[in-house]
């Protein structure tokens, strides 16, 4: 089977990420690129409005597994992300989502990024995994949002990320090879 790996990345980590899990997997990487440079604002514009940013990319027929690897956005798959779930609406195939967000409040964050994605897409995906930047840090005094903005994840945490997405990738899509 072959994997494709799309991934949207504001800060660099998702894309870090997607590099090294592309690599891990043998997989194709396409990276999502705006037409324009996304700011906190633009952000919060595309929250209000439900806005669908355009986007250069169109999904090929061939590939059967689809990885998203993006931030979350208040709860919300990175808008960036949108127009790709759309087309998989059109195009149905296998598709998991993988993100590496600020994550402030742990793991009971984003309760209902499933339910979005199947929304948006038509279908369930086949696994979700939401890490988050504020696991890294220290728990206590709890992190800001500015430490967890700021902060900078190692080769060797992207790797530790890599072995657990591989894993879950090989269980889930390969468990009938």
């Amino acid at each position: 089977m072959k994997i494709t790996i799309l991934s949207y990345s504001r800060t660099g980590r998702n894309e870090a990420l997607a590099l090294s899990l592309a690599s891990a997997l043998s997989a194709e990487h396409i990276k999502i690129k705006e037409k324009k440079n996304r700011s906190y604002f633009s952000i919060g514009l595309d929250i209000l409005f439900n806005r669908i940013p355009k986007i250069d990319l169109k999904l090929k027929d061939k590939n059967e597994i689809i990885l998203f690897i993006a931030p979350v956005w208040l709860g919300k798959v990175a808008f960036p992300l949108r127009a790709c779930l759309k087309e998989l609406q059109e195009k149905p195939r296998s598709y998991a989502f993988i993100s590496l967000s600020g994550g402030g409040d742990g793991a009971l964050s984003n309760p209902g990024l499933a339910l979005e994605l199947e929304k948006r897409t038509g279908r369930k995906p086949e696994f979700v995994m939401n890490f988050h930047i504020a696991d890294f840090l220290p728990a206590n005094p709890k992190p800001s949002p500015g430490e967890i903005e700021k902060y900078q994840i190692t080769e060797k945490e992207i790797q530790e990320l890599t072995n657990k997405i591989a894993a879950k990738v090989k269980a889930v899509f390969f468990k009938k090879l």
